[in-house]
């Protein structure tokens, strides 16, 4: 039996507020993939997500955030990212980790990873965006959070990103 993550929506929010990280939290049914929430999203400003939990042959966990129109490319991100070859964590692992389960996978679901097991790595494109959106630790619902906002969200977790430009073309 997994144990249940410290943080959920309602807590991440608190979280929030209490260090006056501002955000706003739009509700809508239930998406599992990024191409169901298009109509969704278009109603909403600023960069919309995906995120991919990954494990690398060693064992080495990451959460890749980017916008949802970024190929990632997995052959060609392990040299990119520092890693060996990647491939997707298992559900059990998303939930331990990141207090997630598959279809709400977010970069704010590392509040949850305390022990600092996922390295964190981020679309450039997304770094540089005005307005990123997660969802809130369930995919019910879409957070935004202005660049600075999102940053300082970052610094109250104790947490870095591994920026990276997805667009690049990486020599092979």
């Amino acid at each position: 039996m997994t144990a249940q993550p410290l943080h959920d929506r309602e807590t991440l929010l608190a979280f929030m507020a209490e260090r006056e990280i501002d955000q706003t939290t739009h509700e809508h049914p239930a998406v599992f993939r990024v191409e169901e929430g298009l109509e969704l999203k278009a109603a909403m400003p600023g960069a919309h997500t995906k995120n991919l939990f990954l494990k690398d042959k060693k064992g080495r966990l990451w959460l890749i955030s980017a916008r949802q129109d970024t190929v990632i490319d997995l052959k060609a991100a392990p040299r990119m990212i520092g890693s060996d070859r990647l491939s997707f964590g298992n559900e059990d692992l998303m939930f331990e980790t990141l207090g997630v389960r598959p279809g709400s996978v977010t970069a704010l679901g590392l509040i949850n990873d305390v022990e600092r097991r996922v390295t964190f790595v981020l679309d450039r494109r997304l770094w540089e965006a005005e307005v990123v959106n997660f969802h809130p630790l369930t995919n019910t619902a879409t957070t935004g959070l202005t660049q600075a906002a999102f940053r300082r969200f970052l610094a109250e977790i104790g947490r870095e990103a591994l920026v990276i430009d997805f667009d690049a073309t990486v020599p092979a």
